[in-house]
């Protein structure tokens, strides 16, 4: 008999419109211990707005350290881009030069034919 009146009262439990509104509210972010908030410290873990606010302010921390690592690497590649140019600049003008000294080898070359007639 005592387990017939467990079973009526747990239905009534699980159906009750408190604990349907609990379910809904699990895992909401700054929401407590066991709410979806974690134990992220004493605010975090009491839940509530504070809670709430609490997370938001997480948010935005880790949002603008993300927003700076990415000017940090922006910032590298511009860098990166500034560094290969100048190599490519250094590099033409090696090449300008060592094509003037072929040139300048070749005719010394046509001298020595013209001579050998």
């Amino acid at each position: 008999m005592a387990a017939v009146r467990l079973c009526a009262l747990s239905r009534r439990m699980i159906s009750s419109p408190f604990l349907q509104l609990r379910a809904m509210s699990v895992g909401e972010k700054g929401g407590g211990v066991g709410k979806g908030g974690g134990a992220g410290g004493d605010i975090r873990s009491a839940g509530g707005s504070f809670g709430k606010m609490e997370h938001v302010h997480e948010e935005q921390y880790f949002r603008k350290q993300e927003q700076e690592k990415l000017k940090e690497m922006k910032k590298h590649l511009e860098e990166q881009v500034d560094h290969h140019e100048k190599e490519i600049q250094h590099h033409e003008e090696a090449i300008r030069r060592h094509r003037e000294a072929v040139e300048k080898h070749k005719k010394g070359m046509e001298k020595y034919d013209s001579d050998s007639d």
